[in-house]
């Protein structure tokens, strides 16, 4: 018995991109920190929050690569000048992905509260209907 994928089925030609995002997204392993939300904020607009308590601005970079949102941390070590008594609050770096669809677009991003706040939108393609032309025998067009 054969395996049919995404890519294989006859009916969707043209979704192997789709498939091989999927795989991107399984193989992407986050683990779990820094915890983040995703809400739906209207038919077309969504919000990504992470909690990023102890990062300030500079500390984060959110970039767009390849249909794929990454948001890193870095805090800068300032231990050296300090004395723990006890050291409770990690400062680690963090690398979070999420795989964006086609046609949707970061908007934007805020800081309040120790809060991440990624604002996307996804722009509404037109209906296109077009005609295809017929020709006849082996004639090209």
């Amino acid at each position: 018995m054969t395996k049919l994928t995404l890519g294989s089925h006859p009916f969707l030609l043209g979704f192997d991109q789709l498939e091989r995002l999927v795989e991107r997204t399984a193989k992407a392993g986050n683990d779990g920190y820094p915890p983040y939300n995703i809400e739906q904020r209207g038919e077309n607009s969504y919000r990504i929050t992470l909690a990023v308590a102890g990062f300030a601005e500079e500390d984060l970079v959110i970039t767009v690569e390849d249909r794929q949102l990454m948001v890193r941390g870095k805090q800068s070590d300032d231990s050296a000048e300090r004395v723990f008594l006890h050291r409770g609050i990690a400062a680690r770096q963090f690398q979070r992905s999420f795989v964006l669809a086609e046609g949707v677009e970061v908007a934007g991003a805020t800081m309040e509260h120790g809060l991440l706040h990624i604002d996307l939108n996804r722009a509404v393609p037109e209906s296109v209907v077009q005609t295809i032309r017929i020709s006849k025998g082996g004639a090209r067009a």
